[in-house]
């Protein structure tokens, strides 16, 4: 079979080169290309591909259609809204994702976001490089906080894990109730989340209950002076609601990895102008570790569809 990388996985050459050698030795070949988003690019990339492995590259149902003989989209990626998913039911092409692969980078980063607005880092760190000092920017503790986190999936649970460790009581809301989550956490309805957090941490998938979540009507039921942090999707937040929330003051910061669309963004992104906020071009998940554990997920990935046994089933 022919296989496609569509884009890099983010590890060595000689790595790489290691994961493929089984499936060389059997008779597979591969090619890699660089990542585009240009559908025609990917067309003629992919066009006679039987499986293709890709990240969180756009992979859209025009591509889809095109390739005649795609039987396997391999997704080295949590999250799969960027996959035309529809498209490929239509033509009974099998799907998997790495989930799991960047849970610890993940949690770690919404802790990191966290403790960069509490203590004022972004501009003590200014003030530091020119000639100033803290006056004015006292910070705060995690310890004795609430922290409310929606999606208490593998990467909500560890993220409750560490916010616990720090001494934070942990709130959290997800659509269905999570009988094996950590003692320490309580599950609540999102009202009481909001109503009750300091810090408001977004683990959420994308999907037609999430999307749009944090608005204005529930960002008026969060406290005031509540910061938000998003290391889910950037369509769970709608952006001018999250931006006016920002300048009132009714929030008193957000760290955000994510956005409506993928880094780079333009320059005049509205939250890129909005106060308070630190922004980073979804980093989340990518760390030497996570990238050494999503590529051994991928490869896993293929020898199970290609032996017949479909492990972390999208489609």
């Amino acid at each position: 079979m022919k296989i496609v990388l569509l884009e890099p996985l983010g590890i060595s050459p000689e790595r790489l080169a290691e994961l493929k050698k089984p499936f060389e030795e059997e008779g597979h070949c591969f090619a890699d290309y660089a990542r585009s988003t240009d559908p025609e690019v990917l067309k003629q990339e992919a066009a006679d591909a039987d499986a293709v492995i890709l990240a969180n590259m756009p992979f859209k149902g025009e591509v889809i259609e095109a390739c005649n003989n795609l039987k396997y989209i391999d997704i080295a990626f949590t999250g799969v809204d960027h996959v035309d998913l529809k498209a490929a039911a239509a033509k009974n092409i099998a799907v998997s994702n790495a989930s799991g692969y960047s849970t610890e980078a993940v949690a770690e980063l919404s802790v990191g976001l966290t403790l960069n607005l509490l203590r004022f880092v972004k501009e003590t760190e200014a003030r530091c490089r020119n000639e100033g000092d803290k006056s004015g920017y006292m910070g705060s503790e995690i310890k004795g906080k609430t922290v409310g986190i929606i999606g208490l999936g593998n990467i909500g649970g560890r993220s409750a894990e560490l916010f616990h460790a720090f001494g934070a009581e942990v709130l959290a809301y997800s659509r269905s109730f999570h009988a094996n989550a950590a003692e320490y956490v309580k599950q609540v309805s999102l009202d009481e989340l909001l109503a009750n957090s300091d810090i408001v941490v977004l683990h959420c998938p994308i999907n037609d209950q999430s999307r749009g979540l944090i608005n204005k009507e529930n960002i008026a039921k969060m406290k005031d002076g509540a910061i938000l942090i998003n290391a889910a999707r950037g369509p769970v937040v709608v952006d001018q609601d999250l931006y006016d929330a920002l300048e009132s003051g009714k929030l008193a910061g957000a760290g955000l990895d994510v956005f409506d669309k993928e880094p780079p963004l333009p320059a005049d992104h509205l939250l890129l102008k909005a106060k308070n906020t630190i922004v980073v071009p979804h980093i989340g998940f990518f760390t030497k570790e996570a990238m050494a554990i999503r590529a051994d997920i991928v490869f896993d990935n293929l020898r199970s569809w290609l032996d017949g046994d479909h492990k972390n089933k999208v489609l």
